[in-house]
């Protein structure tokens, strides 16, 4: 199953278990929200939104927040001594597609839990 969502005032194409930087969204690490601008749901019996899909939603895991690549935007007029230069980074939130919904449905998965990190054996313990 697929859905194609808008966020950011861009579309993608989405599937469970599928890792993505979309323009940045409210929520902390961990959490999980709702995206509800769904135009496709698609799968054996696909279904077209006129604009949206109605009832249909994407639940994602927000994994991380953090900046895109600087872009430069540099103008330079000739002979004229006149040169501006301005840089911006995007916003981005890294998210994870934890399952799509239709009719209405409320996110049955909650975020993935951490992996603990291995602890290393002490050296004073061996001594």
């Amino acid at each position: 199953m697929f859905a194609v969502i808008k966020t950011g005032g861009k579309q993608y194409r989405v599937a469970p278990d599928d890792v993505l930087e979309i323009g940045k969204i409210d929520g902390e690490p961990g959490t999980i929200v709702q995206l509800n601008e769904v135009l496709v749901v698609g799968g054996d019996t696909p279904v077209l939104g006129i604009p949206a899909v109605a009832g249909a939603s994407v639940a994602v895991e927000v994994l991380d927040h953090k900046r895109g690549p600087k872009v430069i935007a540099f103008k330079k007029r000739r002979r004229k001594n006149s040169r501006r230069k301005r840089g911006y980074r995007d916003e981005l939130t890294l998210v994870r597609v934890s399952e799509i919904l239709t009719d209405n449905a409320k996110p049955t998965k909650g975020p993935r839990p951490k992996k603990a990190k291995a602890e290393a054996p002490a050296a004073d313990a061996a001594e």
